[in-house]
């Protein structure tokens, strides 16, 4: 039977009341109940018969198994509770629900009660309901959930009498667990318990039911999972979705554990032994989870393969959160080649790459002869620095010579008896710089070089064999070239005296190489009739005229 929508004065309830129970009405269900009745203590004596009669019989046996109340609300300006609660814990029932009453408290029945089901969700109802109480021993099923509990060793200690009780529900309270709080005590039979929804943390694991298999701690406080925590060996369900845990927990105080949500926490990148270390886990949900996609989490990548269907949810409840780029894309699309994430093959192929470029690096230095051109360059810059600190008024280079001669000291003879005498006879005489007659002493070699090819018009160089042997010639080349493109002039003059295979030049002359392949060289003839155009083509070449200045310092 169900009625709904009963507002009537609370006498005419209670004879409704009475008789529905001489019916033979097994289940009755009463929706939007509202009292009304006396408004003063006298007018209550005028129903205490009705209430004794009440009373005495629905403590016999009857037909209705199961009584429904559903928001109920009381406009009673005067009403003793304690006797409405005794008639309702008295009932001789199975089932009983009163569900958004405003009820603060119920009575614990005073004689063994027949309740095997009892649902006071959505009430006022505290920490004290039930201690110390004795007669609910038949109960298998209690419901307490949208009220306002805050210890759960309290709650422990209420459940401690009940000696059947298999499930309870105490999601949507206030609960909490301090360590200091005294040790919990839990009915033995309890198998399944929800804890959802309430203010607990990691310090709940010290207060759980030591035989539970069912357990619910969705939407807590929780951070992590002791390791020291009480064996739970029997759990097989754990729901802990909607917390605050950064990694999957072990198994450890799990041994029988077959199911676990760890759904919507702060999981970055969970670990991936977590299937070797829970073997009998048939389900895991992780999904909606911030992961960060990242070399570690590749091997939880690889874990869902080798699940086989264990992760509930894949792969759509499976997406990254970080890095920025990578948001929304799913796990199951996220790579990564093994050289990045494998450190230590990284640092190995580094090290090669390293070593390899190394070896490249003083090969070319070797055969290019790299150290030989640094020493040349730093010479050169510090001549140049000396020179500018020693004399900075005669920066300004004037040109004192037509040419500078560089020749090796076995091609001497030509040079004094051929190429001088050649040049400087007749009108328009031809200034040479020769080492022989205008270093200046006192000076090192390479400074007289640089100076000398810095003051000439020109640098001619005489090349044979015996050139390619001479340390000095390859110094006087090189600075003649640095000036060449230093200066971007064309002052090089290349004389082939004899000729010279490439295989007796070194690898480090390729500046020689290259000037001779790419510049036009005057061959010295062997043949007499052709050497006067040789000596006119040499003297254009060099031709120029000196400052006057220098001229009247040389007639002097």
């Amino acid at each position: 039977l169900m009625l709904d929508t009963v507002d009537l004065q609370w006498a005419i309830i209670l004879q409704i009341f009475l008789l529905i129970w001489y019916s033979p009405v097994e289940h009755l269900t009463v929706r939007n109940l509202t009292f009304r009745g006396p408004l003063s203590e006298q007018t209550e004596y005028q129903f205490l018969p009705l209430l004794s009669s009440v009373e005495q019989l629905i403590s016999l046996d009857g037909s209705m198994k199961t009584l429904t109340l559903e928001h109920v609300r009381n406009k009673l300006y005067y009403f003793n509770q304690e006797i409405l609660y005794r008639q309702i814990s008295e009932m001789n029932i199975a089932n009983l629900t009163i569900y958004d009453a405003y009820m603060p408290h119920m009575l614990c029945p005073n004689r063994t009660s027949s309740f095997q089901y009892l649902n006071f969700s959505h009430n006022a109802l505290t920490d004290e309901l039930f201690q110390n109480c004795g007669t609910l021993t038949e109960l298998t099923l209690l419901i307490l959930q949208r009220n306002k509990f805050e210890s759960l060793s309290k709650v422990s200690f209420m459940t401690s009498h009940m000696k059947l009780l298999k499930y309870l529900d105490m999601s949507n309270n206030l609960l909490s667990h301090d360590a200091t709080d005294v040790q919990c005590q839990w009915a033995e039979s309890l198998t399944e318990l929800d804890l959802s929804s309430n203010q607990l943390t990691d310090t709940a694991f010290e207060c759980l039911p030591v035989n539970i298999k069912k357990l619910d701690l969705q939407n807590n406080q929780i951070t992590s999972v002791p390791k020291r925590m009480a064996e739970l060996k029997s759990l097989k369900e754990l729901n802990l979705a909607s917390n605050r845990l950064a990694d999957l927990p072990g198994c450890s105080g799990f041994t029988s554990l077959e199911f676990l949500n760890i759904e919507m926490n702060l999981v970055l990148t969970p670990s991936a032994d977590f299937f070797q270390s829970c073997l009998r886990v048939r389900e895991l949900q992780a999904g909606h989870n911030p992961f960060k996609c990242s070399c570690e989490l590749q091997d939880f990548i690889r874990l869902e393969r080798q699940s086989r269907g264990k992760l509930f949810g894949w792969p759509a409840a499976y997406v990254c959160e970080y890095p920025e780029d990578l948001r929304g894309t799913q796990l199951k699309d996220f790579h990564l080649s093994e050289l990045a994430c494998n450190t230590v093959l990284l640092l190995v192929t580094a090290l090669l790459l390293t070593l390899v470029l190394v070896a490249v690096m003083a090969f070319l230095c070797i055969y290019l002869d790299v150290p030989w051109y640094v020493r040349m360059t730093w010479q050169w810059t510090q001549t140049k620095r000396r020179a500018w600190h020693n004399h900075p008024e005669e920066q300004g280079t004037v040109l004192q010579f037509h040419a500078f001669i560089s020749y090796s000291e076995r091609d001497s003879l030509w040079v004094k008896n051929e190429l001088i005498p050649n040049l400087e006879k007749g009108e328009g005489c031809v200034q040479l710089c020769q080492h022989e007659r205008n270093f200046i002493p006192g000076k090192s070699i390479v400074e007289n070089i640089i100076n000398c090819i810095e003051k000439s018009y020109k640098s001619i160089f005489v090349l044979s064999p015996n050139f390619v042997q001479s340390e000095w010639c390859h110094y006087e080349l090189y600075f003649a070239h640095h000036k060449l493109f230093s200066e971007n002039s064309n002052s090089l003059i290349l004389i082939l005296l004899d000729p010279i295979p490439p295989y007796i030049i070194p690898a480090r002359y390729h500046k020689l190489k290259a000037l001779m392949a790419k510049r036009t060289y005057l061959e010295w003839p062997k043949e007499r009739s052709k050497r006067a155009l040789f000596w006119a083509n040499l003297r254009a070449a060099i031709s120029i005229d000196l400052p006057k200045s220098v001229d009247a310092n040389e007639e002097e």
